[in-house]
C-alpha cells in the first residue's frame, strides 16, 4: 500500500523514481468529498457551500491531467480501424488505438467546464453544481469507456461492462443522491429563515 503514496521504489537494490501509481479517479473523488466534509465540520462551513466554490474549476485540472496521460502514452483506448486511430508504443500489439485520453479531456474536461462555469452564479440551490459534476462526469466517462482499453488486471467485470463503467454508474447514482441531500438541506435552511429576513 505504501507504493500508492511513495513515488520511489527499490529496484535492483537502488531507489528509483517510478511515479505515483495505483490511484483511481473515482477513489480520488471519494477522498476529496471526505476531505471537504472534515474541513467544513472543523471550520463550521456548510459542506455544500464549500464544495460549490471548487467544483466549477475541477474539469480544467482534469483536462490537463488527461493531456498528461496522452503525452505519456498511457490509458490508451481500444484497437480501431477508424481514421482517429493512433499508435501507442506501450500498448500490446501493433494496431492503432483510440486516443481515449483526448476524448476524456474534451468531454470530461472542456465540455463539463463550459456547462458548470456559467451556472456558478445561477445555481437553483446550493449543492446543484456538485451533483451536476458528479453525474456529468459519470455520464461522459461511462460512454467513453467503450473506447478505452479496460485495465489488464480487471477486464470486463459484469455483462461486458468494465470496472470503470460500473464505477461511473455508481457516480451517476451518487450525483442524484448528492442533489437530493443538498436540496433537502437547502429547503431546511430556507424554511428556517424568518419572513423578511435575508437568506
Amino acid at each position: 500500500p505504501w507504493r500508492i503514496i511513495s513515488p520511489f521504489a527499490q529496484i535492483n537494490g537502488h531507489w528509483t523514481f517510478v511515479g505515483i501509481s495505483g490511484m483511481s479517479y473515482h477513489g480520488g473523488v471519494l477522498g476529496v468529498i471526505v476531505g471537504w466534509w472534515l474541513f467544513s465540520r472543523k471550520n463550521k462551513i456548510t459542506f455544500w457551500t464549500l464544495a460549490e466554490l471548487f467544483v466549477p474549476a475541477i474539469p480544467i485540472g482534469y483536462f490537463f491531467g488527461r493531456i498528461g496521460n496522452f503525452i505519456n502514452g498511457e490509458l490508451f483506448g481500444r484497437m480501431t480501424d477508424a481514421n482517429v486511430g493512433m499508435y501507442f508504443p506501450h500498448a500490446t500489439g501493433s494496431g492503432l488505438r483510440h486516443p481515449s485520453q483526448l476524448y476524456e479531456a474534451f468531454f470530461e474536461g472542456i465540455i463539463l467546464f463550459l456547462v458548470l462555469w456559467p451556472l456558478r452564479k445561477k445555481s437553483p440551490f446550493t449543492g446543484f453544481l456538485g451533483g451536476l459534476y458528479i453525474f456529468g462526469y459519470g455520464f461522459f466517462r461511462f460512454f467513453i469507456e467503450y473506447f478505452r482499453q479496460p485495465d489488464a488486471h480487471l477486464g470486463f467485470v459484469f455483462l461486458n461492462f468494465s470496472m470503470g463503467q460500473m464505477l461511473c454508474f455508481a457516480m451517476m447514482l451518487g450525483g442524484f443522491a448528492y442533489w437530493f441531500l443538498s436540496y433537502r438541506s437547502f429547503k431546511k435552511t430556507a424554511s428556517a429563515v424568518k419572513p423578511g429576513q435575508k437568506k
